[in-house]
């Protein structure tokens, strides 16, 4: 294929640089006061975003230039999850043989001293990559009365991969593979009533647990740090010096930024009342400097890609390619949502960061991977039309 850069979307490239950087600036502005009381130095977590946002730019071009074939190579494809059940389960092995180990209650990360490896994200690509080659290797298979059979193993993976997440416990990361698992079932191209069979199999455990956490005190699992965020959730006020505090003082930097905010590096939040205010509450200290117009501007960029991906999905003529779309537009909706939804109170606070905005190597890198299939998917498709139409 001639230069595959005279393909780039423009749509999907512009946003990702734009929240790219406005992610570095937004770390800096909500870590260095934390960092400067604990004796650090203020731009500690600026050059660890800057180099994360680099890596992640040269990943991104990296799989941009790959072919797209690759990740439709079944040894690919096995590696991958070979790699991210066995992360998995050491998390859990761990966490079992040394419960120390785990941070605010959960085993969710590996260190190698120099970068912090978190499982869930390469587990987000992975489901979507497995499930895409999937759904669209068995397509002519899947006819009523024989979905169940061929899909039974693929679900069952899903399953475990989704087991493995929530015994960390992160609620947050299980959710958001179930929403790309609902997606991807649902895009896929099988039978709607086949569709409404897989999805009920997914859906209504999920509902029943998340009903009874949130309408019910269990006093023996208030010990967990992820329950009792949905203790918070149910009147954040009435536990304002404690547990509801995360969720209050979200709230008042959100209150305090009205339109166009305060300034930058001027919130109040950021000051010990928001822990690690750079990482899953980096919205609300935006809010607080930035305004609603800042954040805005933030979620426009995301949706302007969300939107973008539901569009080059749905002219796709390649299943395959099709599903990696759906499935990353997915991954980044439900991060967003249950970001966004967290800070304001409409759902129970997780942990869950915001896309190419919050503190964190793994994440930027994954998503910038992201980006780099969608663009691939994309410059693919334009280059098969140009040879079609000469």
């Amino acid at each position: 294929m001639p230069s595959k850069f005279k393909y780039l979307d423009y749509w999907i490239l512009i946003p990702y640089l734009l929240l790219m950087g406005i992610g570095i600036v937004m770390v800096y502005s909500a870590s260095f006061d934390t960092v400067l009381v604990h004796g650090g130095s203020a731009s500690t977590y600026f050059i660890k975003q800057a180099v994360f946002a680099t890596v992640g730019l040269l990943f991104c071009v990296l799989v941009f230039m790959l072919k797209i074939r690759v990740l439709k190579n079944p040894r690919v494809i096995q590696v991958l999850l070979v790699i991210t059940i066995g992360l998995l389960l050491y998390l859990l092995v761990r966490k079992i043989i040394n419960p120390s180990s785990a941070i605010n209650g959960a085993s969710a990360w590996i260190s190698l001293k120099f970068f912090n490896v978190q499982p869930l994200e390469i587990a987000k690509l992975t489901l979507i990559i497995y499930f895409a080659f999937i759904f669209n290797r068995r397509q002519e298979r899947l006819v009523p009365g024989n979905i169940l059979t061929e899909l039974s193993g693929p679900l069952i993976i899903g399953f475990i991969i989704l087991i493995l997440v929530i015994l960390q416990p992160d609620f947050g990361g299980t959710g958001i593979l179930f929403f790309i698992g609902i997606v991807m079932i649902s895009t896929s191209g099988i039978p709607k009533k086949s569709i409404a069979l897989m999805n009920s199999i997914w859906i209504i455990p999920m509902s029943i647990v998340y009903y009874i956490l949130t309408h019910n005190n269990f006093a023996f699992l208030e010990k967990y740090y992820q329950y009792r965020r949905f203790m918070a959730f149910q009147n954040p006020f009435k536990y304002e010096s404690g547990i509801g505090s995360q969720l209050v003082n979200s709230l008042y930097a959100i209150n305090n930024g009205g339109w166009f905010g305060v300034g930058l590096g001027n919130s109040i939040q950021k000051r010990g009342y928001l822990p690690e205010p750079y990482t899953d509450f980096i919205l609300a200290i935006t809010s607080e400097e930035l305004g609603f117009v800042g954040v805005l501007v933030i979620l426009s960029l995301i949706f302007i890609i969300i939107f973008r991906c539901v569009q080059i999905g749905i002219r796709s003529t390649d299943t395959f390619q099709s599903l990696l779309v759906f499935g990353i537009a997915a991954m980044i909706f439900a991060q967003t949502f249950l970001n966004v939804g967290g800070l304001l109170g409409l759902i129970p606070l997780t942990g869950v960061t915001l896309p190419f905005i919050s503190y964190g190597g793994s994440s930027i890198i994954i998503l910038s991977i992201a980006i780099g299939i969608i663009l691939n998917v994309v410059a693919t498709e334009k280059y098969q039309a140009t040879q079609q139409n000469r």
